[in-house]
């Protein structure tokens, strides 16, 4: 077996978060490595559905000290050009990414942290895991699911409205990537599209830089939640389909071995149903207490272990840090924690 490898700090992932991260390692000139699974540089913008739209601007969708290029013809960039700014990041700041590496365990003791992946292990001081949540997708437990003969795709299967043409499709899910699916289907199929409550858009004239002013306010004087204003930024492609006549209905009740049924009794055959269902953290074994299936963390950091912090989580590790402009704050802040570690 061959010897660990060592780094005062290892990021675990190489998309946004973890390129952020090795910035601010960069800039505070500590030795450290990013470990990513992907074979490829983009993070989990490289498997996204093709039409799929940034809820921003380039300007506004910036990872620290290298502003995201305009799209030519497009006010919100698409995820091959996020992709692009990402390759481009990487390469810019000579981030020292080993791809692909998978990690499969992290285990602590009282000199440091070992990482074991599938390509053998490292040592290191600390460990900033960046791992996001995309190869991790969430199903809910409806029932009739196991009996439904067609096909069920989750949002991380999407990839092209084409792969559906002509077929009966129903879209489950309220926020804004089963919002965005059914808008890219409803001129290709039979798409109905289904959500616990009414759809509720926000203001259209409010997009990604609004919605990080308010996660900002959040985080220094209380100010309004998103929540408090609605669920589904409404992109163009998403205003020109529900112009010409998206709507969403209450979630069915159950399954059927063709469709989908109501309480009322109504029910729907349909070819394909498609779960925009939401994820849950990508996390590899870590020998850290859960409460309630969750980590609890103080910010980005373990409140059992400061030496193991979180970044891009979403809310469980910071107001807006799942977005390309809000993670590069909580990376600046956890490896600040860190500095004093090491």
């Amino acid at each position: 077996m061959s010897a660990a490898r060592h780094a005062q700090v290892l990021v675990v992932g190489a998309g946004q978060a973890g390129l952020a991260a090795g910035y601010h390692l960069r800039r505070a000139g500590l030795d450290f490595a990013v470990l990513d699974a992907n074979p490829a540089p983009g993070g989990a913008w490289q498997h996204y559905w093709d039409t799929l739209r940034l809820f921003s601007p380039a300007g506004y969708s910036s990872l620290p000290g290298r502003p995201m290029p305009q799209q030519a013809g497009q006010e919100y960039p698409d995820a091959a050009h996020v992709v692009a700014y990402l390759t481009d990041y990487e390469k810019r700041y000579d981030l020292p990414v080993h791809r692909p590496v998978r990690v499969e365990a992290i285990a602590r003791d009282a000199d440091g942290i070992t990482v074991t992946t599938d390509d053998g292990s490292w040592r290191s001081r600390a460990v900033l895991l960046a791992t996001g949540n995309w190869d991790r997708p969430h199903l809910p437990s409806v029932p009739g699911r196991a009996d439904f003969t067609g096909r069920q795709l989750h949002t991380h299967d999407y990839r092209t409205a084409a792969d559906f043409a002509g077929q009966r499709v129903v879209v489950v899910g309220g926020a804004n990537s089963g919002t965005q699916i059914a808008a890219d289907l409803h001129a290709t199929a039979e798409v109905r599209w289904v959500t616990q409550r009414p759809a509720r858009y926000l203001p259209d004239d409010i997009d990604g830089r609004a919605l990080f002013e308010i996660a900002t306010r959040r985080v220094q004087a209380g100010g309004p939640r998103i929540s408090d204003l609605g669920d589904i930024v409404a992109v163009p492609p998403v205003r020109a389909a529900r112009t010409a006549g998206l709507t969403s209905r209450p979630m069915f009740d159950r399954l059927t071995p063709t469709g989908v049924a109501w309480a009322d009794g109504t029910t729907l055959d349909c070819d394909t149903v498609i779960w925009c269902t939401g994820f849950r953290p990508d996390l590899p074994a870590l020998d850290l207490t859960r409460t309630d299936g969750r980590i609890p963390t103080e910010g980005t950091r373990s409140t059992e272990d400061p030496r193991i912090h979180f970044l891009g989580y979403g809310d469980w590790t910071g107001p807006a840090s799942a977005t390309l402009i809000g993670v590069g704050r909580t990376a600046r802040t956890a490896v600040e924690q860190l500095k004093p570690l090491l």
